[in-house]
C-alpha cells in the first residue's frame, strides 16, 4: 500500500511539472512572436522613406526636398567634405552690382540638409588670406530647411557690388583668387576659384551680399 501511494504522489509530482514545464514552453513561444513583430514594424518605415531622396533626385524635384525635410527623413546637417561650391549666372543684377548663384551640391553617398545663409568672402594673397568684408546677410530672404539627397544642389543668390562704386582710396581694389564659403553652421570651408570679380581691400567698402539657400530652380533672383 505504501509502494502505491508513493507511485500515486510521483506521478502527480510529474504531471504538474509537466504542466508547468508546457505553460513556459507556451509564455515563451508568446514572446518570440512579440519581439518577431516588433522587428518586423521597426523595419518596415525603412524601404519606405529611404528610396524618397533618390526619387526626388532622380526626378530633379528641388521643390520636393525643401521645408521640414530634416526632422521627416532622419537627415543631419551637410558636412562641408560632403559638398561642392560653385558659382553659377544669376539674374544679372543691377547697376553698380551682379547676382550670381553659390552652389552648393552634395556629393555625398546620403541625404543631408542645409538651413540658413552661407558665409561668404573674397580671398587672394594665394594662401587664403580674406579680402575685406565678408558678405552680409539677407535676413529678410525665405530660409526654408533644405534636404539635398545625393547630387541635388541648393543655391543662395549672392550679389557682387562692384570695386568701381568706390574710390580707389576707399576701396584699394585687388584681385581676388576667389570665395571662401562657409556652409550653415560648419567651422570648415570650401574654396570657389574665380578671379571675375575686383575685391576691395577695405572692410569699409562692403561689396557682398547673400541670401539663404533654397532648393535649386526655386531662388527669387
Amino acid at each position: 500500500m505504501q509502494s502505491s501511494k508513493g507511485t500515486v504522489i510521483m506521478l502527480g509530482a510529474v504531471g504538474i511539472l509537466a504542466i508547468g514545464a508546457l505553460a513556459g514552453c507556451a509564455s515563451g513561444g508568446s514572446d518570440s512572436a512579440t519581439a518577431t513583430a516588433t522587428k518586423t514594424v521597426t523595419a518596415t518605415p525603412t524601404p519606405s522613406t529611404s528610396p524618397a531622396p533618390s526619387a526626388a533626385a532622380s526626378a530633379g524635384g528641388g521643390s520636393e526636398s525643401s521645408s521640414g525635410g530634416s526632422s521627416a527623413g532622419g537627415s543631419g546637417q551637410c558636412a562641408a567634405d560632403d559638398l561642392a561650391a560653385s558659382i553659377q549666372p544669376g539674374s544679372g543684377g543691377a547697376a553698380g552690382s551682379v547676382v550670381v548663384h553659390l552652389a552648393l551640391q552634395n556629393t555625398g553617398a546620403a541625404s543631408c540638409t542645409l538651413q540658413g545663409w552661407p558665409g561668404v568672402s573674397f580671398v587672394g594673397g594665394g594662401n587664403g588670406t580674406q579680402i575685406g568684408a565678408a558678405a552680409e546677410q539677407d535676413t529678410g530672404s525665405p530660409h526654408p530647411t533644405v534636404t539635398l539627397a545625393p547630387g541635388q544642389t541648393a543655391v543662395a543668390p549672392l550679389k557682387i557690388g562692384q570695386a568701381g562704386n568706390y574710390s580707389n582710396a576707399a576701396c584699394s581694389p585687388r584681385t581676388p583668387d576667389g570665395f571662401r564659403v562657409y556652409p550653415p553652421g560648419s567651422k570648415a570651408s570650401l574654396f570657389v576659384a574665380d578671379t571675375d570679380y575686383t575685391a576691395c581691400d577695405d572692410a569699409q567698402a562692403q561689396l557682398l551680399s547673400v541670401q539663404a539657400l533654397v532648393p535649386e530652380g526655386q531662388a527669387s533672383s
